[in-house]
C-alpha cells in the first residue's frame, strides 16, 4: 500500500480491515455452510490538486525531476517557483529519507505531494547538483554570499522596507525551521504580511496577525526616508 509492504497475497485479494469486521474462520461451526463475507469500508481518497510549477529555476542550472543534496542528503525536485511564506524562487525538495520537515505543504497550500517528514522548500543556491558547473550556479553562489552579507547589516528593531514600498521594523534575524539559510522576520506597519511571526508551529517573534513576513535580507532596504504611499 503507497509502496510499502505489509504482507505477500496474490493481487486482487489482500484487504486491510478493523478486527471488529473480521470473523475468525476456525471457530465458524461445520453446519454454518459458506462462510459469511465481511464488508470492507475503504476510505474513498481526495487528491489535493497542487499549485503549477515551473520546469526550470530562473539561471538554469535546477530543474523539476532533477536529484540534488540538500544539507549532504539526496533528493528530487519538486516544485520550482514562488511561495506563500516569503519572496524570491523556492525550490520544493522531497527527501530520500526523513530528513524533511513537511509534506510539500505549507501554511495550507499544497506546493508538491510526498510522504510527511520529506519535505523542504529552500533556494536554488542551497542545492548541490551535478554537472552543473557553468556560469549560472557561480552567480548564484555569487548571490547567496551577497545575501549573507547583507543579512549582516540588519539588526533587530531596524526600520527597513519590503517590496520597495511597504516599511516594517526588523523582529528577527537568523536561522528557521522551514528552509534553508538565514532569514530576517520584519513587523510591518501595514496588513501587507502573511502570518503572525509564528510559522509551522515555531515562534520567531510577534506581530498582529498578517503583519509578518520572512525574507532574505538582499529583498530589504534600509529605511532612511519615510515611504510617501500614493
Amino acid at each position: 500500500v503507497l509502496g510499502v509492504p505489509y504482507f505477500q497475497c496474490p493481487a486482487g485479494k489482500g484487504v486491510f480491515a478493523e478486527p471488529a469486521r473480521l470473523t475468525d474462520s476456525s471457530a465458524t461451526p461445520a453446519s454454518a455452510g459458506a462462510p459469511t463475507a465481511v464488508a470492507v469500508m475503504t476510505p474513498e481518497r481526495h487528491e489535493v490538486e497542487t499549485l503549477p510549477s515551473k520546469e526550470k529555476s530562473a539561471h538554469g542550472s535546477v530543474w523539476l525531476g532533477q536529484q540534488v543534496m540538500w544539507k549532504g542528503n539526496q533528493g528530487i525536485v519538486r516544485y520550482i517557483g514562488d511561495v506563500g511564506f516569503a519572496t524570491g524562487e523556492w525550490v520544493g525538495v522531497e527527501m530520500f529519507e526523513a530528513t524533511g520537515m513537511h509534506d510539500g505543504t505549507a501554511l495550507g497550500v499544497p506546493y508538491f505531494r510526498c510522504l510527511p517528514g520529506r519535505g523542504i522548500f529552500t533556494q536554488p543556491a542551497q542545492l548541490q547538483t551535478t554537472g552543473t558547473g557553468d556560469s549560472a550556479v557561480v552567480e548564484q553562489t555569487l548571490r547567496q554570499a551577497e545575501a549573507s552579507a547583507t543579512a549582516g547589516t540588519l539588526r533587530v528593531d531596524q526600520r527597513v522596507t519590503w517590496s520597495g514600498k511597504h516599511a516594517g521594523t526588523v523582529r528577527y534575524v537568523g536561522p528557521v525551521k522551514f528552509a534553508a539559510g538565514e532569514f530576517v522576520g520584519v513587523e510591518l506597519d501595514d496588513a501587507a504580511g502573511r502570518h503572525d511571526g509564528s510559522f509551522m508551529g515555531e515562534s520567531y517573534f510577534e506581530c498582529e496577525f498578517g503583519k509578518g513576513i520572512f525574507s532574505q535580507a538582499s529583498m530589504l532596504k534600509a529605511l532612511t526616508e519615510p515611504i510617501i504611499k500614493v
